[in-house]
């Protein structure tokens, strides 16, 4: 078993065992609050958040990439627990699919709660939503989700792992430098980076706010591919292999040019409408989503990550 594959199944571990840090004490909180002082008015909006989505990921990158790496110098396996502890807080399933359950059984017992509950999961005004359109906005959520919160990070470290590893054991790495460990770190400086473009994007990348452009372009850029394979990944779950292919016929609808992706299959594979009241309106001939249909939805997400983790897995293995 390689140090990188050690790495990301303590990462399962702990979130399947933890879920997620109180936010105070949640380093992509804390990168947030660096986030935080651009949303204001400037006289070059565009390049000041050009400029800022180019240096602050590779700042993140370079600080959980340089910390692996020097653990590992000192002690490889050390490198690689750090290496997992990283990638676990730069993913996140557990927390994700507690919030998801916790607001679909709300809207059979009381919407109030339930309408304040999906804040935590979707950013939309929740006040008028009826129990189906809720159940809607749960559906929508886990599936976007999976592809930004687990099959993005995941992706970028197993691709910068198996990558370094291949390179690196050629010998053209550091003195002292296990070719192990830098696969770790790089791995893991990859993961930090992509969820530092969401987090940037999810704060900033609004139509309302010219300096969010840059950071919501790379954003769609970073998720292409994790789009797509979650989709993949949502059909091998759900047991609908041609669900992918039927989504296709609704992503003209959805302003995201990725979220349509996992959102569509859902849809497609559990035959359930998804709607977005005055944005998009997915599989509009279906029903909304009833409670089984949504807690079924939650079901296959959550294997559907399961699946993410095991094939990142297996290509980190050796």
């Amino acid at each position: 078993m390689s140090l990188s594959t050690v790495a990301v199944g303590l990462a399962l571990a702990l979130d399947a065992v933890v879920g997620e840090p109180p936010t105070r004490a949640h380093p992509v909180a804390w990168f947030g609050r660096l986030v935080g002082p651009l949303d204001r008015s400037w006289t070059r909006p565009r390049l000041v958040g050009a400029l800022a989505a180019l240096a602050l990921p590779i700042a993140a990158a370079l600080a959980v990439g340089g910390l692996v790496a020097a653990v590992g110098a000192w002690q490889p396996f050390a490198g690689a627990v750090v290496g997992g502890v990283a990638l676990f807080l730069t993913t996140s399933l557990r927390r994700l699919l507690s919030v998801a359950r916790e607001v679909t059984a709300l809207t059979e017992t009381d919407m109030d709660a339930a309408r304040a509950e999906l804040r935590a999961l979707a950013g939309r005004d929740a006040a008028a939503l009826s129990p189906g359109e809720t159940r809607s906005a749960v559906v929508e959520s886990v599936a976007e989700n999976l592809a930004d919160g687990l099959v993005a990070p995941l992706g970028a470290f197993a691709a910068l792992a198996v990558a370094a590893g291949l390179v690196l054991s050629s010998g053209s790495i550091p003195a002292g430098l296990d070719p192990a460990v830098a696969a770790v770190a790089l791995g893991a400086a990859g993961a930090a980076w992509v969820k530092a473009v969401n987090t940037m994007d999810s704060m900033l990348g609004y139509r309302s706010k010219p300096v969010g452009w840059a950071p919501a372009r790379l954003d769609d850029a970073v998720m292409w591919a994790p789009a797509r394979a979650s989709a993949v990944l949502i059909a091998v779950a759900t047991l609908a292999p041609g669900s992918p292919v039927a989504a296709r016929r609704w992503l003209d609808r959805v302003p995201s040019p990725n979220s349509g992706w996992p959102m569509g299959t859902v849809a497609a594979a559990l035959d359930v409408r998804l709607v977005k009241p005055g944005v998009y309106d997915i599989n509009a001939d279906a029903s909304l989503p009833t409670v089984e249909d949504a807690e079924r939805a939650v079901g296959r997400v959550g294997l559907a990550g399961g699946l993410a983790y095991l094939g990142v897995g297996v290509l980190t293995w050796v």
